[in-house]
């Protein structure tokens, strides 16, 4: 979990090589955006109730896809992060939704998270401005807001995460190949 530019598809890359080399049959669900980019869906700042459907329904569908044939599913922006970015987008537009349309959406996030068996949760680093090159300031006010909306979803949902630190991720990936190991 956790917005993006914090290094979630790097640490899964290096997860899956890893499991691989031990005899597991990985799956890697990828991020869903250029996919939506692709189908002309709106993300980050622009997403909307229709939009976080898709991208939860989507993701929901790939993971479901995926046990078939897999030992350990990988999953690089896990649905709660759906549910984040839109509450990010509405606040970052100064909208709301109705208490229906977000409990709905909670709903779905809730009962599929109780199928992820570890979450590893990024943040954005303390220099945001270093990080982002040349990113302008509203695309880091953004990313900024789906960070906070990553942590709130996680902790109102009540999702269990371990924060995945910035630089030397090699505890993260130990931890999570002994997690694999124990329990495959």
């Amino acid at each position: 979990m956790g917005p993006h530019l914090t290094g979630k598809s790097t640490f899964v890359s290096r997860l899956s090589l890893e499991l691989r080399k031990s005899g597991y049959q990985v799956a890697t669900i990828p991020a869903l955006v250029e996919r939506a980019q692709r189908l002309g869906i709106p993300i980050l700042h622009n997403h909307t109730w229709a939009s976080t459907m898709w991208f939860i329904t989507r993701g929901i569908s790939d993971e479901l896809e995926a046990w078939a044939h897999a030992d350990i599913i990988l999953v690089n922006g896990a649905v709660p992060d759906a549910l984040a970015y839109y509450q990010a987008a509405l606040e970052y537009r100064g909208d709301e939704a109705s208490d229906a349309e977000i409990e709905h959406l909670e709903d779905l996030v809730r009962h599929h998270s109780s199928n992820y068996n570890l979450l590893f949760r990024t943040a954005v680093a303390g220099d945001a401005h270093a990080e982002d090159g040349n990113r302008d300031d509203d695309e880091r006010e953004f990313r900024r807001l789906a960070d906070r909306w990553v942590r709130r979803v996680s902790e109102s949902l009540d999702l269990a995460s371990l924060p995945l630190p910035p630089t030397n991720r090699d505890s993260a990936l130990d931890l999570a190949i002994s997690y694999v190991t124990e329990h495959a």
